[in-house]
């Protein structure tokens, strides 16, 4: 979207005045030059935040054309997107690289929000588990108990994304339980529960609320959908 179209559509979700519960919150991941706008629009609505798409992974340096964890506190941005399926395939990024983006998001106070999940080969191949388990694990498990508890994960099923095939829900609860377990086995049961994690698997209007339903869904991760503001608005409605 152009910046005029991004503004329109924020201003749309926005003008329904949804009162979210404590415990909810929507979260507007928007490309750099529209952080200050987006910041601006909700910095007086309650629970509703702005996230970066992506930061770089060193804190400083003459790295032309990246933007700093640095850049993002400045000006007020709470949260990044670490790891999405998409930078991972186009931008070559490691799990040892999001590794250090990730300490650098904690140590500007920053939540990341860090995105895992398996392409179309591995799940046909039947190593989902194991794959998804070797992100958590060289990416995040050199945190404390503590400090793992400030991440938000999102779950991608990268096979369902654009492939023509389809995460039932119950595929969706399952990789999320798993998930769950990998985090408790290495930290403790109540560390786990208290990490969100959403699902990045195509989230629509007409599937949000059964997939917000799973006992191991915290939310969404939305995609195409939050492109359209009535869609969105129904999303947000379907929240827990």
């Amino acid at each position: 979207m152009t910046y005029q179209d991004g503004e329109k559509l924020l201003d749309d979700i926005l003008r329904e005045n949804i009162e979210l519960a404590p415990h909810q919150q929507v979260i507007f991941a928007v490309p750099f030059p529209y952080l200050i706008m987006t910041r601006s629009e909700t910095e007086n609505e309650s629970n509703f935040e702005v996230a970066a798409q992506n930061c770089h992974h060193k804190s400083k340096g003459a790295y032309t054309g990246e933007v700093s964890v640095e850049m993002l506190r400045s000006i007020n941005v709470n949260f990044c997107i670490v790891g999405h399926s998409e930078r991972r395939e186009y931008n070559a990024e490691s799990n040892t690289m999001l590794a250090q983006k990730i300490d650098l998001c904690l140590a500007a106070s920053i939540t990341p929000i860090f995105c895992c999940g398996e392409p179309l080969t591995i799940r046909e191949a039947g190593n989902q588990n194991d794959f998804v388990a070797g992100q958590l694990k060289e990416s995040l498990f050199h945190l404390d108990a503590r400090a793992i508890e400030e991440i938000v994960i999102a779950y991608e099923p990268i096979w369902a994304i654009g492939t023509g095939k389809t995460a039932t829900t119950d595929q969706a609860q399952e990789m999320h339980r798993f998930l769950r377990s990998v985090i408790a086995k290495q930290y403790t049961v109540e560390v786990a529960s208290a990490i969100p994690i959403l699902y990045g698997g195509s989230v629509k209007a007409s599937n949000a609320v059964e997939i917000f339903n799973c006992p191991d869904v915290d939310g969404g991760l939305v995609g195409g959908a939050s492109l359209v503001a009535d869609d969105f608005i129904e999303i947000i409605r379907a929240l827990k």
